[in-house]
């Protein structure tokens, strides 16, 4: 059984413990990037899943600069979680690699150079980054915490061109690869619920980001988010959409966690938008610890644990 003591997968804050001692809280940041798949490069209109405004705390803004957010970030933190002592700032709106090195470099620089600031967790594409940026990001992780968190969000296809995604997963992979191999800590987001893809499909993509060299993964449950092309899509079709009641989810991330890598860091279950951009979410009330609290239960109420089936699955053959 290889995850922490405490829990029955390979858990986010455990792991931050282990990293740093003590607990560590990410502050967002709104640096003012665009996607590619909105300006034309790669597309138009974005992911159809995707209004940024739906996940942005209140005091990002690029209108501000980036000392500014981080302070008013930490001065928020503070409030609700008393015993974080270090930050990371978190780049997590749009895609945050998508400009000039040099643009880059000012950006983190600033971020950096804040006293309770110790690294970076970047949130981006992966058709924005390149060798150069790699570079980068290898020299700046040995004097820092950096992360990389790609959204992935489906290994199908037919699923990305379907959300306007802009790459294929096999696009997707190679670099995921390459960054992994610059030796940067890299992460992927998953979406379960994309319309068109059944719950037997999501539970094999397991076995697929199981084989990929990632630190961390996060997971969301489809929501359906006011002002986005998904949202008039189901308001025409509310029948091609397939969303997890509860119960159903619950089962569903277990089933899954048993198959993944165990040395993968779960940093989180489900995501959360304030509900007042939801046009659809059966347990929209739910905050994330709630949820994952039913998980950790039923985890233990099954007697299983991230990676049971998966340690099952390649277990070297005796010879006979």
């Amino acid at each position: 059984m290889k995850n922490t003591a405490e829990k029955r997968y390979n858990s986010y804050n455990e792991y931050f413990k282990r990293t740093f001692g003590s607990r560590v809280q990410k502050v967002s940041v709104d640096a003012g990037f665009t996607c590619p798949n909105r300006d034309g490069t790669a597309g138009t209109g974005g992911c159809t899943y995707c209004n940024n405004d739906a996940f942005n705390p209140s005091y990002c803004s690029p209108e501000k600069s980036i000392t500014q957010q981080i302070e008013e970030g930490i001065a928020f933190h503070k409030v609700r979680y008393r015993r974080a002592m270090k930050y990371l700032a978190y780049f997590q709106t749009y895609s945050n690699t998508y400009d000039s090195l040099s643009r880059l470099k000012e950006i983190y620089d600033e971020a950096l150079q804040h006293p309770d600031i110790i690294g970076l967790v970047i949130g981006t594409r992966t058709d924005c980054m390149d060798d150069e940026k790699l570079q980068y990001f290898a020299s700046l992780s040995k004097e820092c915490y950096v992360m990389i968190e790609y959204g992935l969000e489906s290994t199908n296809n037919q699923t990305l061109a379907a959300i306007n995604r802009g790459h294929t997963f096999e696009q997707a992979e190679f670099m995921i690869r390459k960054t992994a191999s610059f030796g940067i800590k890299t992460g992927i987001h998953l979406i379960f619920g994309l319309p068109g893809e059944s719950r037997e499909e999501m539970l094999d993509r397991a076995a697929v980001v199981s084989e990929l060299p990632l630190n961390t993964i996060k997971f969301h449950q489809l929501q359906i988010v006011k002002d986005t092309t998904m949202a008039r899509q189901f308001g025409q079709d509310p029948q091609a959409f397939d969303l997890f009641s509860l119960e159903a989810y619950v089962d569903f991330i277990v089933a899954f966690v048993e198959r993944l890598n165990p040395d993968f860091v779960i940093e989180r279950f489900t995501g959360e938008v304030p509900p007042r951009y939801l046009l659809s979410q059966p347990w929209s009330n739910l905050r994330a610890d709630q949820v994952a609290v039913m998980i950790e239960a039923e985890l233990e109420r099954r007697n299983t644990w991230q990676g049971r089936l998966w340690d099952l699955m390649n277990e070297p053959l005796s010879l006979q």
